[in-house]
């Protein structure tokens, strides 16, 4: 009974974020004359792809019953850890492939501490948080400035400028293929079925035999790889890294997944859900650029759009529960 409560709250919440999607892109393309352009909704989804690519991971987490507030500082991180390393004369393959592994050690150090260990994961991740950014910092400091984008080889941009095909950017390929990954573990995997059961009842799944600090330590070494593959990608997009990129990133993989209907107290959510709220995220500060809008009322807004989706989220948690 409970799980097909459950099924309607998530359900009734994807259909009011679909409407209210829809609403936005209606009222831009009356507001804005470049609203409804190729090029503008390019810019959308480059720009979403890298917190849905993050999310896609994040929301399974969050499942569990934990989430990952590091996940900004691994990106700049990784971003500034291949540039030095491609400027320094690795092969450009060879440095993703390192800069991959250090990441998925970060994700380690979160399982570690919040899975074997115990501690909060606030309190665990925002530590990897400041350490992670330090070392971004430091990075860059070796290299003798507050960026690197200077001696990078010539071919550093390919990677995060790839053109599936010759038309679809290898941002939005790689942000198609982690909804299609995840979507299929949610769905039909033992991975899946078993993350649900432990942001359910954690006590519970460990009676039930249930590797539970493996899970859950799985998913933030995923996380922390789908993070230091986009700082990587959007590092190598833009030809240039700095140890500032991905501040505040964390929050907007959380206001998706949340928005999208994923219960922080676990048990509860889906990929597509975090997806629409991705959307919503993604084209209403899109309509705020478009319209002219100051950066502060932006933020306004952001905080607005923060505290709607956590009383959102938790209103139709006490109707599954009710």
């Amino acid at each position: 009974m409970d799980r097909i409560q459950h099924l309607l709250r998530t359900e009734t919440q994807k259909l009011v974020l679909l409407g209210t999607l829809l609403m936005i892109i209606v009222g831009l393309s009356f507001a804005s004359s470049t609203f409804l352009t190729v090029t503008n909704f390019t810019n959308v989804f480059l720009k979403v792809a890298v917190i849905v690519i993050i999310a896609s991971a994040a929301n399974m987490l969050m499942i569990t019953g934990h989430f990952d507030m590091s996940v900004g500082s691994v990106l700049a991180l990784s971003g500034i850890l291949h540039a030095y390393m491609c400027k320094h004369g690795v092969p450009i393959e060879l440095s993703i492939l390192i800069t991959c592994v250090v990441a998925m050690c970060w994700g380690a150090v979160n399982a570690l501490t919040v899975a074997v260990l115990g501690i909060n994961p606030v309190i665990a991740t925002v530590g990897v948080l400041f350490i992670a950014r330090g070392f971004a910092f430091l990075i860059a400091r070796w290299d003798g400035g507050a960026n690197i984008m200077t001696g990078l080889p010539m071919e550093f941009v390919d990677f995060g400028r790839e053109l599936v095909f010759g038309i679809f950017p290898l941002a939005i390929v790689l942000m198609v293929l982690s909804l299609l990954v995840f979507i299929f573990v949610e769905k039909k995997t033992a991975l899946g079925r078993l993350s649900y059961a432990v942001g359910t009842n954690i006590k519970a799944a460990k009676l039930s035999g249930i590797n539970t600090v493996g899970i859950i330590g799985f998913l933030y070494m995923m996380v922390a790889l789908f993070a230091g593959l986009s700082g990587v990608l959007q590092t190598s997009r833009v030809g240039l890294a700095s140890p500032s990129v991905g501040n505040g990133l964390e929050f907007d993989v959380i206001v998706a997944i949340i928005l999208g209907g994923t219960s922080m107290m676990g048990g509860v959510g889906s990929t597509v859900g975090m997806l629409l709220g991705a959307l919503v995220v993604g084209f209403s500060s899109n309509g705020l650029n478009l319209l002219g809008i100051p950066f502060y009322y932006q933020s306004i807004a952001y905080g607005v759009i923060l505290i709607g989706s956590l009383m959102l989220n938790h209103r139709f948690t006490n109707m599954g529960r009710g």
